[in-house]
């Protein structure tokens, strides 16, 4: 039995939709952002993939600290959309659904969807340690675009 949910988070930066895309869609620079990553592999793309990665995460349950392994795939790539989806051993799937819009005075507006199904019996942990890990990645998001979208002078 499979149980499923959503979560939702928005950012505003100042940069354009084609610098925060690039920067969203580019899973190799999660690391920066992503509290549990602790590496990322661009392997060959899937069928029907634009992208595609391979990605260990290290987790906590308690006083237990280990490391997954999963895969993503980038299904879609533009200034204005993103959409990812990861898949992790057992039967558990993060399909990442972005959107980019630009706003007045330089700013982007990145609405992010994320949808987690999991293993009924894994699915309360899976969806407390993703939702406050993409809530962290949100925190950090915006400073790092800022720095994207206004270099320090030289």
């Amino acid at each position: 039995m499979l149980s499923s949910d959503t979560f939702s988070y928005t950012v505003q930066a100042r940069c354009s939709p084609a610098e925060a895309a690039a920067l969203l869609s580019d899973l190799t620079r999660q690391g920066e952002l992503h509290p549990l990553i602790v590496r990322v592999r661009r392997v060959p793309p899937r069928p029907g993939a634009q992208a595609s990665y391979t990605i260990n995460d290290r987790l906590a349950a308690g006083p237990l600290r280990f490391r997954t392994t999963y895969h993503a795939d980038v299904l879609i790539s533009e200034a204005d959309e993103i959409v990812m989806v990861a898949r992790q051993w057992p039967a558990t799937t993060v399909r990442n659904h972005t959107r980019l819009r630009a706003e007045p005075d330089g700013l982007v507006r990145i609405d992010v969807e994320i949808t987690l199904t999991a293993p009924t019996p894994l699915f309360r942990y899976a969806f407390r340690q993703a939702q406050a890990a993409h809530l962290a990645l949100a925190t950090r998001l915006g400073a790092a675009l800022d720095r994207t979208g206004n270099p320090p002078p030289t």
